[in-house]
């Protein structure tokens, strides 16, 4: 087992670490049609094969409960940004999918918001960024290291 007061220093240095560059690149949707949970909603949509992703892996990838990711989709169809309807494999499920307008409001913030995150994270080598994410996979249930 590892050290505890290390355990700690790091945990506090990570959490640290996420919430000051998490408010930095929150100013990407700034002035933008798309809020940060939204462009969340939409990444992992418009990542997946057609644009469509069940709405439990949307839920997973995202850091709020799942009763507030269903509010917000419900939000976003009323917006036009997504459609969401059974899940034809699950009765229980539902299918989130990205329209026309929901893409290509991904599209016109992803470039810039990518951008900022490579220039924040850029005070890190190669090396250290992919130590950085196998690292932080490492510490995820589920999630194997590449």
């Amino acid at each position: 087992m590892a050290d505890r007061r290390l355990a700690v220093e790091a945990w506090e240095s990570l959490f640290r670490a996420q919430h000051e560059i998490f408010g930095e690149v929150a100013s990407d949707f700034t002035g933008t049609d798309l809020t940060q949970p939204e462009y969340d909603v939409l990444l992992t949509v418009t990542r997946a094969p057609e644009m469509s992703a069940r709405l439990r892996d949307v839920t997973a990838n995202m850091l709020i409960s799942q009763p507030s990711v269903s509010r917000l989709v419900d939000r976003m169809v009323a917006r036009g940004l997504v459609t969401k309807c059974s899940d034809p494999t699950d009765g229980r499920g539902a299918l989130v999918t990205a329209t026309d307008k929901g893409a290509r409001a991904f599209r016109l913030i992803a470039t810039e918001h990518g951008r900022s995150i490579a220039e924040r994270m850029s005070v890190l080598t190669e090396d250290e960024l992919r130590q950085l994410r196998d690292l932080t996979q490492k510490l995820r249930r589920d999630r194997p290291a590449d």
